[in-house]
């Protein structure tokens, strides 16, 4: 992959702008989708992957393809462990290690490690958090309990201090996400979501070529696409964008004492605010000394700019308690990993 150093935008042209932040998702699920995606560029489908290709090159795109359910399709939840220093970067390895780690961070804060693990089934989840237990201590378990704003879809190509800032208010209804309701998924379905959970192919027909992957056809694989989308175990397919590379560095999750009583009213508000990229509720854990229930993540390009924003939440919308957590360093940043789904098959 290439590095970008000043401007990430000056090896960009208006096309290539179109294509990153129009393309987040969408991509239609046809046999030969570069042609739809050309002719809105008013290029042709050879030259439209091609500057895909470049923008991967570069690691403006991270990744082209299907972004998946997690909670929809497994079990999964955020975790975090409390490191001594001494110990960070060997605990580190081994929680990299498990391929159902898909996601870690350093944090400025006593828990300073923070990862989401998916697995097959609860049982697996819970038998991996055993095991990284028994190397870094007590694991702070934090499954989703409700979604009312989960998106990481959002136009880059500006000079806009915050991430989804350019888009208007959201409309949210809250999703009460189970831990162990899986998707019904037949083995072909399962096969599928193993084939494309790195991304599409990077050619002209992607979905002939996972069709020959896992020995179907492409009218079959087709459909069922359309299927996982409809059942939210696909999220979207598209562009999925390296926000730190497009500058959104400075990323701040805030954790907010609000009452349970409280949660749906207040996570129902603050997620449709533009600037609040993420919004959830997790369970509280007393025990472990944790009392906060609302999540909120805000991607900004200044880390000044988005504790304003921060306080800006805590004055006029959340009067709560609360902390803020900055993201200090990416540890591990892949997909969710699925190879678990087919084992009964």
């Amino acid at each position: 992959m290439s590095s970008l150093e000043g401007d990430w935008r000056v090896p960009l042209d208006s096309v290539d702008a179109s294509l990153i932040d129009s393309f987040q998702s969408g991509v239609p699920v046809e046999p030969r989708p570069f042609q739809s995606i050309g002719a809105s560029l008013s290029i042709s489908e050879t030259a439209a992957l091609d500057r895909l290709e470049r923008l991967l090159e570069l690691g403006i795109v991270r990744r082209f393809g299907p972004v998946l359910n997690p909670p929809v399709i497994g079990s999964s939840t955020l975790a975090a462990v409390q490191v001594p220093e001494d110990r960070f970067d060997a605990v580190a390895e081994t929680i990299n290690s498990y391929r159902q780690v898909n996601h870690n961070y350093r944090r400025d804060h006593e828990w300073n490690m923070w990862f989401v693990l998916t697995a097959g089934t609860k049982a697996r989840r819970d038998a991996i958090i055993d095991e990284i237990e028994a190397v870094a201590g007590s694991v702070l378990v934090l499954p989703l309990v409700t979604d009312y704003y989960i998106n990481l879809e959002f136009p880059v190509v500006n000079g806009d201090q915050f991430a989804k800032s350019t888009h208007t208010q959201a409309t949210v209804e809250p999703t009460p996400v189970s831990e162990t309701r899986m998707a019904d998924l037949s083995p072909l379905e399962c096969e599928l979501l193993l084939a494309v959970q790195d991304g599409f192919p990077l050619s002209l027909t992607p979905y002939q070529d996972v069709a020959e992957r896992i020995g179907s056809d492409v009218a079959t694989v087709v459909t069922a696409i359309e299927t996982l989308l409809e059942t939210n175990c696909i999220k979207r397919i598209g562009c999925i964008v390296n926000h730190v590379t497009t500058g959104f560095d400075s990323n701040c999750m805030v954790v907010w004492e609000v009452p349970l009583e409280a949660i749906d009213r207040y996570g129902s508000r603050v997620g449709a605010i533009p600037y609040v990229t993420l919004c959830y509720h997790r369970p509280p854990r007393p025990e472990q000394n944790w009392p906060y229930t609302l999540f909120t993540m805000i991607h900004g390009r200044d880390s000044t700019a988005v504790d304003e924003r921060i306080d800006e939440l805590a004055t006029e919308q959340l009067p709560f308690n609360h902390e803020r957590l900055y993201s200090t360093e990416s540890l591990k940043q892949t997909g969710a990993r699925y190879d678990e789904l087919i084992s009964d098959f």
